[in-house]
């Protein structure tokens, strides 16, 4: 299995992620400012509901308890009441539209994300393991929407209640304010120093965390070979080893967040210190009152919280900018395979496929086929032999546009394909591989899969001719059987059955096959092999094989070897030669002998 990459880590304070925010803010945001506008008034509401709470403490200490006025109770305590009413209905109307807000946020990245990557070249798949992919739409999507909702609520509500406590600070005693905040811009610069190495971490964990999702994939997928070639011991090291990766980069998060604790502690006590020494003179001094002193206090005490939690804001965004950064990474790549700007419809009844001296080399320099030439007539089958690594499967990716060709050109009808929409052509084809694609879904469904608006009597008739109806009729709820994940609840050759009713269904005029009928039986291969002779008639068909029945009955056999074509003609034709494909068909005896 291969070794799960890495992804490299990017250093890059908040100020040089503007644009990222923007394009965040441009993209996701500004489609709901509506929900944005009501949810910061009632954040100004939430905040002014506490800085009038902090100024109730004054007529508290000095009209009610102070000089005992019996005609203040009454108004005081209803003023509380009323303070507390309308600021959790405020808190409770914000939460819930922030809240909204973001999860409306995340499932429009989502969405576009899924729309963006379902249509990426077949090449981006190979390089970038699913596990990683899953990652973005799970593990860096969740810390988007904390960072989305602390972000709003900490730049709103958090910024909001601060300034009315700090205006109460001023308005009860401007000198003392002064003095006492010196606590936040020296935590800001601490918040500061720290992001950079919290967003490091955010970064490693979250790679490492795609990682894992890659390995359970593999390891659940293909806990049959584990087990069989005893390497349990093998893959539990793996996976331990890389769930201890991601204990100690949390474990680092964590620790650096938490230096925020001791150190915002030690200047809020400073500062404490600072306001009783200072406001007990005054009141001693007769310059102030007690109530006038508790309000101050409850002011500084009840802005501390708010200022924390715009302190944790810098973390939280470093890690969502980590997320984001990466999330921006993947929807930026865009497909090389696409549209001309003149690109027609393929107009295909029973088209004859040409290459005309296609050669093809792999992004990390593989030389795959080297200037191949060979004519797929009209409504005839050939069929693609050679040893593995020969370039026929190659041949099957060009076709479809999996692949772009880096020289020569691939015609159907005469119309180079590149001049001709992707959709138009890959409609027109119809593939059976022998890698089988079967979803967690009904069998009535994957086999109406690219044609969802076949009819019951169609999908049962191409299950016939496929020699699949019969074991599907066997099954406990028939058509209607789930088959779960990747067709695990059937057999191989009844995946494979279950793939070639999906091609006839399709009924499109090229015909694909790879190796269809590689994982059949002996009874099996015999019924679809007559229901591919039917399905191959009228149809122009282009086969990779080794079964013999396969190959003897193509009109024309193309011999690859090593990226070229070496060798064409009937079956009789080269066995009569006596060259490799007379060697390739004395070996292939030899097997079913």
């Amino acid at each position: 299995m291969s070794k799960p990459s890495q992804t490299p880590v990017t250093k890059q304070p908040i100020a040089e992620s503007m644009p990222m925010i923007k394009r965040m803010a441009r993209q996701y945001i500004r489609p709901h400012l509506g929900v944005v506008f009501w949810s910061l008034v009632l954040m100004l509401i939430s905040a002014a509901m506490t800085g009038a709470m902090a100024k109730l403490m004054e007529p508290i200490i000095d009209k009610v308890f102070s000089d005992k006025s019996q005609s203040m109770l009454w108004p005081v305590a209803i003023s509380v009441l009323l303070v507390f009413v309308l600021r959790g209905a405020a808190v409770y109307g914000q939460t819930v539209l922030m809240n909204t807000l973001s999860q409306r946020v995340v499932s429009d990245m989502q969405r576009d994300m899924f729309t963006h990557l379902i249509r990426a070249d077949l090449a981006f798949f190979h390089n970038n393991q699913s596990g990683q992919l899953m990652s973005r739409f799970i593990s860096d999507v969740a810390l988007i929407r904390t960072a989305v909702t602390e972000a709003l609520t900490g730049l709103g509500k958090n910024t909001f209640t601060v300034m009315f406590l700090v205006g109460v600070m001023f308005y009860q005693d401007w000198k003392l304010a002064l003095i006492s905040l010196f606590v936040f811009p020296v935590s800001a610069y601490t918040v500061m120093l720290l992001g950079k190495k919290i967003r490091k971490a955010a970064m490693n964990t979250q790679s490492s965390i795609g990682d894992l999702t890659s390995m359970l994939g593999q390891a659940f997928q293909g806990a049959r070979h584990i087990k069989s070639y005893g390497m349990e011991g093998f893959e539990t090291a793996r996976v331990n080893g890389t769930i201890e990766k991601i204990y100690k980069y949390m474990n680092r998060s964590f620790r650096i967040s938490a230096i925020l604790a001791p150190i915002g502690e030690l200047l809020s006590g400073l500062a404490i210190v600072t306001i009783i020494v200072y406001g007990g003179t005054q009141v001693m001094a007769g310059q102030s009152t007690a109530g006038k002193l508790f309000s101050f206090i409850a002011a500084f005490i009840m802005a501390f919280e708010p200022m924390k939690r715009l302190a944790r804001l810098s973390n939280i965004m470093q890690m969502g900018l980590a997320a984001l950064d990466r999330l921006f990474g993947v929807m930026d790549k865009k497909p090389e395979i696409t549209d001309r700007a003149d690109a027609r419809q393929l107009d295909a009844q029973t088209p004859t496929v040409s290459f005309e001296n296609v050669s093809f080399t792999y992004a990390d320099g593989t030389d795959a086929l080297h200037e191949v030439s060979f004519v797929a007539p009209a409504g005839k089958t050939i069929a693609l032999v050679g040893e593995s690594g020969a370039g026929k499967s190659t041949i099957l990716n060009l076709l479809p546009r999996f692949y772009d060709v880096t020289g020569g050109a691939i015609r159907i009808g005469g119309s180079d394909i590149r001049d001709v929409t992707i959709q138009s052509l890959r409609s027109s084809m119809a593939l059976v591989s022998q890698e089988v694609a079967i979803f967690s879904d009904t069998l009535r469904d994957n086999i109406a899969y690219g044609r969802p608006d076949a009819t019951e009597e169609q999908i049962v008739e191409a299950a016939k001719l496929a020699a699949a109806h019969d074991f599907i009729m066997e099954l406990p709820e028939g058509y209607a059987t789930r088959v779960g994940e990747n067709g695990i609840k059937l057999s191989g050759g009844q995946r494979q059955r279950i793939s070639i009713a999906r091609a006839m269904l399709r009924n499109a005029p090229i015909l694909l096959l790879d190796e269809a009928t590689s994982a059949l039986d002996a009874t099996s291969e015999r019924l679809v092999q007559v229901a591919l002779e039917r399905l191959q008639k009228g149809r122009t068909t282009i086969v990779v094989a080794h079964r013999l029945s396969t190959i003897m009955n193509a009109d024309i056999i193309y011999v690859m070897s090593h990226g070229r074509i070496i060798e064409n003609g009937s079956h009789a034709q080269l066995l009569s030669s006596g060259g490799a494909y007379a060697r390739l068909y004395g070996s292939l005896m030899k097997e079913t002998a």
